[in-house]
Parts: structure tokens; sequence; C-alpha cells
């Protein structure tokens, strides 16, 4: 019997059904730091959207976690669409093209580098 067949159509709101999925079926995501949310639910159009984070952001295996949440929930009835986003490790540092200082930190400060130059130019000597 799968989640969706577990309840009647009027009981609980399709969010809800997934988060519960999630925390009883994927516990991994939790015991190594990784956090997850059902971002958007459309019961008319049957898309699910969820967002790993923790964790998850950088971790080698989430593209296993996403295809075995993908693969689970495509095959409940009322849902036709499944994303799972995982944010780049790199988005909470800013990529190649955002400025040298965030803040007023310097992020090439302490020897970790400059992702966006080879050439420093004049203003480095």
């Amino acid at each position: 019997m799968t989640e969706s067949e577990a309840e009647p159509d009027g009981e609980g709101a399709l969010k809800e059904r997934v988060e519960r999925w999630l925390a009883r079926e994927m516990p991994i995501i939790q015991m190594h730091g990784g956090t997850s949310a059902v971002r958007e639910v459309d019961p008319d159009t049957g898309e699910v959207v969820i967002e790993l984070g923790g964790g998850c952001k950088g971790c080698s295996v989430s593209d296993v976690t996403t295809g075995n949440i993908e693969a689970e929930l495509i095959q409940w009835e009322e849902i036709d669409s499944v994303t799972v986003r995982v944010p780049d490790a790199r988005d909470s540092l800013g990529d190649h093209d955002q400025a040298e200082s965030i803040m007023g930190v310097d992020r090439t400060e302490g020897g970790r580098g400059d992702w966006g130059s080879s050439d420093p130019g004049q203003e480095h000597l």
C-alpha cells in the first residue's frame, strides 16, 4: 500500500502527507544533518516542490536522495510532477561573479583564494 492509498482523498492536505512521508521514509536526511521542506504543492496540477538543505547542501550523494524521493512520490496518484531542489554549497558564499567583499567580509582573506580572477591586476601590488 502506498502513502496515497493509506488515506482517503478527503483526509489531510497533500503537503502534510508528503511531509510525514519524508520524515518517516527518509530519516537519513536528518541523520546526516540535512533538512527537508515541502515548498510548493498544487493539488490541481499535481506539482510538488521539495527543498533539501543543511547537510544536503554540497553532499556528494544528494543526487541519490533526490532521485529516491522523486521515484517514490511520482507513484502517488495525485502527484504528476516532483521537483527536488538542493542548493549548491557555493550559493551561500556567492558565485565567482560576486563582489570580493560581502558586507565588509573579504572572501579572499585568510588564504581562501579568489574565485573569480587569475590576474589580480595592478591594485594587488
